[in-house]
């Protein structure tokens, strides 16, 4: 082989290898039609099936009646707030504030933000969608570990269109949340980007585990003193699901909660894509209540119901029926302890991590029933 030809070898190789690595880095095309056939030709993820002999999912439950549920909410808001307590905090709203991402939301009156303050320079921005038809109903959509709630626009749109108000909000250093440089003693400076960073943070006197939920609180706390809304309704995508079940269960303002491929109980996590971030297995956290005692909080009260959804052939986490270990002992303590609703919905419609029309429809369709 000559040189001539040796270097047109050598050039079409680069070029290839550079285009499959923008293929992959940016998700052109053909991405898709290579992420489909590898989902098609994909083995499902091999479930281990023996958690039901292994583990006495009853016997994990501590809460038996109404006076654990509420000790179990004290020592859980200790753990997280120590002794400031449960945020009693009200932020105002700024009014009316223009955002070109939405502006071909047909049935939105306007938008109102909030920005909440914390501890290292944490904060949270939150969007208040009002529609044009309001039913004086919130909806507070949380966006997940994927980014900005701009990703879920078109669960905006689709509760406005229904009469509901859209409080929209991220994580904690997702979408336009800061992600402050901060100092840590015998460490340096470093730059918050991960969740995981939070490790740092945390001593006796303080538990970064009030980032991801003193924003709810707060922003409860203002839209009660600013708006006249009825009902307070919490829908969480992964990330966002998990908070959802962990707020709810601290907080009966919330009627109504939802989260679609929210996270499994610590013991159901097989494998690494289930395996979740800093505040879904912080170990002194989840001694003081566990998963299945959160799903039985969130549930309890009356006219409160919690329902989770999960994708059957989720691409990203959380797939499978694993909730099939747990789903009737956390019917059966609800039923012991009192009033609540508790109902889990498995989406086979797709294969990927989202909230899909079906899922839609079911929340839809659980908010008004039994309303």
């Amino acid at each position: 082989m000559n040189k001539k030809n040796i270097f047109l070898l050598v050039g079409c190789s680069f070029i290839i290898f550079s285009y499959g690595i923008a293929v992959g880095h940016f998700q052109i095309f053909p991405y898709e039609n290579l992420k489909d056939i590898k989902e098609t030709f994909s083995f499902p993820k091999k479930e281990i099936n023996t958690f039901q002999t292994e583990n006495n999912i009853s016997s994990l439950i501590s809460i038996q009646n109404i006076d654990d549920v509420n000790k179990k909410r004290e020592d859980i808001i200790s753990f997280i707030w120590k002794s400031d307590g449960f945020p009693d905090r009200i932020i105002n709203f700024e009014k009316n504030v223009l955002d070109s991402r939405y502006a071909d939301l047909e049935e939105l009156l306007q938008i109102d933000k909030i920005e909440i303050d914390m501890d290292y320079g944490i904060d949270s921005k939150a969007y208040l969608f009002l529609s044009k038809n309001s039913n004086e109903k919130v909806i507070i959509y949380h966006q997940g570990h994927d980014g900005d709630f701009e990703k879920g626009k078109e669960i905006i749109r689709f509760f406005l269109k229904n009469g509901f108000n859209v409080l929209a909000m991220s994580m904690p250093l997702q979408g336009m949340n800061e992600q402050p440089i901060i100092e840590i003693p015998q460490i340096g400076k470093i730059k918050l980007f991960s969740h995981e960073q939070f490790r740092f943070l945390d001593n006796e006197n303080f538990s970064s585990m009030k980032f991801f939920l003193e924003p709810v609180a707060v922003s409860l706390n203002s839209m009660q003193k600013n708006y006249e809304f009825n009902e307070y309704i919490f829908l969480g995508i992964s990330g966002g699901g998990w908070t959802s079940t962990i707020y709810s269960a601290l907080d009966d303002r919330i009627t109504k909660s939802f989260t679609v491929a929210g996270g499994l109980p610590i013991i159901l996590r097989n494998t690494i894509e289930d395996k979740g971030d800093y505040e879904q297995t912080l170990p002194e956290f989840y001694k003081i209540s566990n998963y299945f005692e959160f799903f039985i909080m969130s549930s309890l009260g009356d006219s409160r119901k919690y329902v989770q959804i999960f994708n059957e052939f989720d691409h990203c986490c959380y797939s499978g029926k694993k909730f099939e270990v747990y789903e009737e002992d956390i019917k059966s303590s609800i039923e012991k302890i009192g009033q609540g609703y508790f109902e889990i919905y498995l989406d086979s419609t797709h294969k990927e991590h989202k909230i899909s029309d079906y899922s839609l429809n079911i929340i839809l369709d659980e908010i008004d029933f039994r309303n």
